[in-house]
């Protein structure tokens, strides 16, 4: 218990206070900083409220025994402990794996609060091997590498959004940013990221309708190292995972990507999921990964959703990191992920 009373001191010492600012001088780390902010943590506490709600509420409105009678994990509040995390989409395979290693340590807990910080060091324990796969800060072209984002998805899942704001937050560093209108199965996809493209500040590249979206990829491509682009972020069709004709589409665009793309260029292949659809999101991580290298998850609409537990479950079972989260629905309130701020916003101090 001595190491889980530590850890919880350190934690507390850094949920208390503000996060340091970064230094001037570090154009990188300053792009970082308000996405990692005091507003930005409130911002994702907010958003984490249901989920926050769904896993520890129940637990501590059930907590109801009596003051004068010790604490004690037994089987039942064991069993409480595996059905609020599986309500908050953690997944039955990573729940059933957290309550075991609790059944374990059982004697070793004492109180509701000491539960509470286990539960936190195992959601850090569990999420840091994806968080910290020694993970380069997202590219953006600085070093004087292009930087080229593939966003893939479902339909609704939010890709479009992804685009909009991830360009607004990379025009606002100072970095000349291309789209490129992928999706031409859709009526009105290209409209809707142009407007997203004028909104951010970023130029396009667009075909008429039902165009290949191979051809829109090559031109943006060529496009982007004739202008000495800083950052490309390619759209691509929504499609069904189960669609196989449509994700063959989908290898070849990536195959073209993978030809025309500069030698020294930094690729980033992100699957955009909505935290609402819970456990479809780690079957479309599955199909997804089969048909490309997916470097990482965009988790969009956690502000809208108790089943933000998912992004354990896809850090379990398929080890991809979550590398930015949507909390919001202005312009900048996409937000790299964190491990340690994603656990802390989602059990706030009483």
């Amino acid at each position: 218990m001595q190491n889980l009373k530590q850890w919880l001191l350190g934690n507390r010492d850094k949920s208390n206070s503000d996060p340091p600012t970064p230094p001037a001088e570090n154009p990188d780390t300053a792009t970082r900083l308000k996405h990692t902010s005091l507003g930005g943590f409130q911002r994702l506490s907010q958003a984490l409220a249901n989920t926050g709600k769904a896993l520890w509420g129940g637990l501590t409105e059930a907590d109801a025994h009596d003051p004068q009678q010790p604490f004690k994990l037994t089987d039942a509040r064991l069993d409480e402990i595996e059905e609020n995390l599986i309500r908050s989409d953690v997944g039955v395979e990573t729940a059933a794996a957290l309550v075991e290693d609790l059944r374990r340590q059982r004697n070793a807990i004492n109180s509701q609060e000491e539960l509470r910080l286990w539960l936190k060091q195992s959601f850090v324990s569990l999420l840091q091997p994806t968080a910290g796969q020694h993970l380069q800060p997202l590219p953006d072209g600085r070093n004087g590498q292009m930087a080229i984002y593939m966003m893939v998805g479902v339909n609704g899942a939010g890709k479009t959004t992804v685009i909009g704001k991830l360009a607004h937050r990379l025009v606002q560093a100072g970095q000349r940013v291309l789209i490129g209108a992928g999706d031409t199965f859709r009526a009105a996809a290209d409209d809707q990221l142009a407007v997203w493209a004028e909104r951010a500040g970023a130029s396009l590249v667009r075909r008429e309708a039902g165009a290949d979206p191979g051809a829109v990829v090559f031109e943006t491509l060529h496009q982007a190292k004739a202008q000495a682009t800083d950052v490309v972020i390619l759209d691509t069709a929504g499609r069904l995972q189960n669609k196989y004709n449509l994700m063959e589409e989908l290898r070849k665009v990536g195959r073209v990507l993978e030809k025309e793309k500069p030698e020294t260029a930094q690729v980033e292949i992100l699957l955009v999921v909505d935290a609402t659809t819970g456990q479809n999101a780690l079957q479309q991580a599955a199909v997804f990964k089969e048909a490309l290298p997916v470097t990482g998850v965009a988790l969009t609409k956690l502000d809208g959703s108790a089943k933000g537990g998912i992004v354990l479950a896809i850090a379990k079972q398929h080890q991809l990191p979550v590398r930015l989260v949507g909390v919001g629905e202005t312009i900048d309130d996409l937000q790299d992920f964190d491990a340690q701020a994603f656990v802390e916003a989602l059990f706030p101090e009483a």
